[in-house]
């Protein structure tokens, strides 16, 4: 199993929100404004350095994610099969890569090679259960965490809603996180004189196994997942770092942590179930869908990815399982008319080697993250990374051989799994037209070489006018 890359500088500096423009590295971005030629863009013919003389003061840089410009000359076909398909022939992406590119205004097809095809997307699955959490849920819902009165004195009942940024850690993890403490302060409080005795946990909202069977063996132990539960703490970290070792049960161990914030000791709970019509003692919610989703996207997340997954599926009436997450994603996406042909999801993260998705798919719910029109999916195009800046893109883009003239102009979701290298994602190009990429390579056997390769495609496509 592979991991995202993680990025630079922690998450406390992502780039998290469309409307902050960070101001890109002069160095990174001088080959912007160098014309189309790509032995030029991606630094492969010119090994010439800058020199800085005493007194002079350099150029500012420009900002990074360009404007859209929904009048400027779309590129033609042939343009983008001209700067395209070689790269993609490279032999570091393997005998089998399939590509989407699309234009972001009239989904008009500029390139393609196999687009409807199966392929195993690795994380770019996040970016499809983006698109169906937002369009069932809609951006401003909040996943409740509810504790109610059990059937005797002093008994409470935490009943696990699909949240796994409930926080414990001083710093929460997960940004705009509800706190479980605030959560035991209210069930004290309501209780009045009453003394706590027992915690019951109620993760009767999921169904089935919390482990899909396509995951690798170390899934749950590397620190990259955990065991999908309905009620946990921090992702089931056990420290507050991105890939820290996850607690086995994690519904187990946010009991306890409840328990301990009650002043209980962690022998005081129980599994049950809440009683009917009881009385509600305390509640909290998580951050706004739409915050979570751009944490998501950003961190690559996969605990995050499936929880989100599964509240589709409560959301469609499906039973709240791996299964039933995967049936209700792909009637949202009907029902937004994207082509589902070469769907076969099994997980909301990507992390199983049998998930398929089309590169068609993936273009198709990008390119309607960044229409104006569709303001309820925006939380997508604000969470991908940004080449050279944030999220699982920090480290990537920032070599003149690797693509580092398109730091700062390239927001995609990256994937990858051993054998398996993506890349999908919004490129505002040349003249200012905005472009909806998918490159799916599901053969390589040279990941760190797959990767700049990719990088290299996504930045041709975005310094080129390609006409």
């Amino acid at each position: 199993m592979a991991r995202e890359t993680p990025q630079s500088g922690g998450r406390a500096g992502a780039v998290t929100a469309a409307a902050v423009l960070v101001v890109a590295l002069a160095v990174a971005l001088t080959a912007v404004f160098a014309g189309s030629d790509v032995v030029r863009v991606l630094g492969l013919g010119d090994s010439r350095s800058t020199t800085w003389k005493a007194g002079t003061p350099a150029e500012p840089p420009p900002v990074v994610l360009a404007a859209m410009d929904s009048q400027a000359p779309m590129p033609s076909q042939a343009g983008v099969t001209a700067v395209l398909a070689p790269l993609l022939a490279a032999p570091a992406l393997g005998p089998h890569i399939t590509a989407s590119v699309v234009d972001v205004a009239t989904g008009q097809v500029l390139y393609s090679s196999e687009p409807d095809a199966a392929m195993t997307p690795a994380s770019t699955t996040k970016v499809v259960t983006a698109a169906a959490v937002l369009a069932a849920l809609g951006p401003a819902y909040r996943i409740k965490t509810r504790v109610v009165a059990g059937t005797q004195p002093g008994e409470v009942v935490i009943v696990g809603g699909g949240d796994p940024t409930l926080a414990v850690f001083p710093t929460p993890f997960y940004p705009g996180a509800p706190r479980m403490d605030d959560l035991a302060a209210q069930v004290k409080e309501a209780l009045g004189g009453t003394v706590p005795t027992r915690v019951i946990y109620d993760v009767s909202l999921y169904t089935g196994s919390g482990i899909e069977p396509g995951w690798d063996s170390d899934a749950t132990t590397g620190g990259s997942g955990a065991v999908i539960t309905p009620l946990m703490t921090e992702g089931a970290r056990r420290n507050p770092t991105r890939y820290s070792a996850r607690f086995p049960q994690p519904d187990v161990q946010a009991a306890q942590s409840f328990a301990k914030a009650l002043g209980l000791p962690q022998s005081a709970i129980a599994a049950g179930t809440a009683p009917q019509g009881t009385k509600e003692l305390g509640k909290v919610e998580s951050a706004p869908l739409v915050r979570l989703v751009e944490t998501m996207l950003l961190e690559s997340d996969n605990v995050l990815a499936d929880a989100l997954a599964r509240q589709v599926a409560i959301a469609k009436g499906q039973p709240a399982s791996f299964e039933g997450a995967a049936a209700a994603m792909k009637t949202v996406l009907s029902e937004l008319n994207l082509p589902v042909t070469g769907y076969g999801l099994v997980d909301g993260s990507g992390f199983s080697r049998n998930n398929r998705l089309s590169p068609a798919l993936l273009t198709g719910v990008l390119a309607m993250a960044a229409r104006s029109d569709r303001a309820e999916m925006r939380g997508i195009f604000s969470g991908l990374p940004v080449a050279g800046y944030s999220g699982t893109l920090a480290t990537r883009f920032t070599k003149a051989q690797e693509g580092a003239a398109a730091a700062g102009l390239v927001r995609a979701k990256t994937g990858t799994l051993t054998g398996v290298n993506s890349l999908a994602g919004i490129v505002v190009d040349a003249d200012g037209r905005a472009l909806a990429f998918a490159f799916m390579a599901d053969q390589t056997t040279d990941g760190g070489q797959a990767v700049v390769a990719l990088d290299r495609v996504a930045a041709a496509l975005a310094t080129c006018g390609c006409r």
